[in-house]
């Protein structure tokens, strides 16, 4: 048997006649009463009776009715779900943050919600390295990255450019002029990220075309301990603008990186020539016309 014969068989059930089902279903009534008859002979057993003008249900055909009902249901469930995911109205998204993540991303994730209630996500917080590495696996299908990175394996969505702050405890005495990388040298810092990766290569990288040498005395990945490290004046450290952005809460105060080309630049990847579902393509869209917006404002 296949859906169609079951839906055969629910339309002669609830019409009880032949003539009338086969009216229902817009077809006529020989082929109809042929698609019952192979039924009845596939299962070797009478679904259907005659009673006087109508048609009755047997016993097994009572059974083989309500196991129709679920599965043409499921299968018109199955339809819906696959056309809700395939225009992107369903779906999950898989992205990848990056470790600094993205100023606005939780108002941004808010909008995409509101307009799409049935995706669900998966959202993994990363080194932009690693992250690039999860597309490739393909265990996000999208990930927002600091630059530069080597992407040929990727397409990738310029999003932003930002420049560096250096942020101190809030007990030091502040700057009364614009802060350059010859002030912060002999400051101890704290890196943010670790050797080898995107913001912590990029600071080194100032410092060493300035031919400065900054006092490094550590480390620290996880940005609440890097805070709470500057704030309690265990250290200074060089963040991006978008750091400062989210986390104002601690006591710190942050001066603006004016003589130098140090920046960083935000993007959105993903894995090249793989066809981005539906949900991930919405979701780009609304990400550029959100970062397009902002860059709007900024310039006016």
């Amino acid at each position: 048997m296949d859906i169609r014969q079951l839906r055969y068989f629910i339309a002669i059930v609830e019409e009880r006649k032949i003539s009338a089902a086969a009216e229902r279903l817009h077809i006529s009534q020989p082929p109809l009463s042929q698609q019952l008859k192979t039924m009845e002979n596939e299962l070797g057993t009478k679904l259907i009776e005659r009673t006087g003008k109508f048609l009755e249900i047997t016993e097994a055909g009572r059974a083989l009715y309500k196991y129709a009902l679920q599965m043409t249901q499921l299968m018109e469930e199955a339809r819906m779900e696959v056309k809700e995911v395939g225009n992107g109205e369903s779906g999950r998204l898989t992205i990848g943050i990056n470790t600094f993540s993205v100023n606005g991303l939780q108002d941004l994730l808010h909008q995409f919600q509101k307009k799409f209630p049935k995706v669900t996500y998966t959202i993994q917080q990363n080194e932009s390295s690693h992250l690039c590495q999860l597309v490739r696996d393909r265990i996000v299908e999208l990930a927002i990255i600091r630059l530069p990175l080597e992407l040929d394996d990727f397409s990738a969505i310029h999003l932003y450019t930002e420049p560096f702050y250096f942020i101190t405890s809030n007990k030091k005495q502040p700057f009364n002029h614009q802060i350059m990388l010859a002030d912060i040298q002999n400051y101890p810092l704290i890196l943010p990220s670790t050797e080898g990766l995107g913001v912590h290569y990029m600071i080194l990288e100032a410092f060493s075309k300035a031919q400065l040498h900054p006092n490094i005395i550590a480390e620290c990945s996880d940005i609440s301990l890097l805070l709470d490290l500057v704030a309690c004046n265990f250290g200074e450290a060089i963040v991006p603008e978008t750091f400062i952005k989210q986390y104002k809460n601690y006591n710190i105060q942050a001066f603006k990186i004016t003589d130098t080309e140090l920046s960083a630049s935000t993007g959105l990847i993903w894995l090249k020539d793989h066809h981005l579902s539906k949900t991930a393509q919405n979701f780009t869209k609304l990400l550029t016309r959100y970062h397009q917006q902002n860059t709007d404002l900024q310039g006016q």
